[in-house]
């Protein structure tokens, strides 16, 4: 089974994850998907046979929209989902994220997710009604599947990627980890 097929099938038989996908769906949201954690720790925790998954502590939903920056989008959209749901969402369009990062503007959601510290993290999923979930990974998925975490030479900030494996305790929730700087 391919990993991409392997990845869908788990999201779809998680109640969770589906129930976020379905709620980030009815924004209506150009180029988005759920994405960090919300797809890593799924794979870490199956390839780490954890029979409890790792919650979700926040979802990240990312998007990218060149016609509407403001900040103050994103935060309606926080609301509006937090309005119907108990999950922690995190909503940021992409088409800003360039200016906080100090790079050249991103061209998509998935160009945006290839300048994160960590390659495993660039993986995200999205959600069309009659269509099923689709996964956006810029680097692909098999360092999820290596129990990697590794430094992206694209986003060579290794003191914060340092920062990131100790504060997120990655090596901790899921021994087989290695780290690859």
């Amino acid at each position: 089974m391919k990993f991409s097929d392997q990845v869908i099938e788990w999201i779809e038989s998680d109640r969770d994850r589906m129930q976020a996908l379905e709620l980030a769906s009815t924004l209506g949201l150009n180029d988005w998907c759920l994405a960090a954690g919300f797809v890593r720790n799924l794979i870490w925790d199956k390839l780490h046979n954890k029979e409890v998954l790792t919650p979700l502590n926040d979802i990240d939903l990312i998007y990218f929209d060149s016609a509407v920056i403001d900040e103050n989008a994103d935060l309606d959209y926080e609301a509006r989902l937090k309005a119907v749901s108990r999950f922690p969402w995190s909503v940021k369009n992409q088409a800003r994220m360039h200016v906080r990062n100090n790079d050249q503007p991103y061209v998509s959601t998935a160009d945006s997710m290839s300048y994160w510290v960590e390659v495993e993290t660039a993986v995200g999923a999205s959600f069309v009604k009659g269509k099923g979930v689709r996964l956006v990974a810029p680097f692909g998925l098999e360092a999820n599947f290596n129990h990697t975490i590794t430094l992206n030479s694209k986003r060579p900030k290794p003191n914060d990627f340092k920062e990131r494996v100790l504060e997120k305790e990655w090596c901790d929730l899921w021994p087989n980890l290695k780290v690859v700087s």
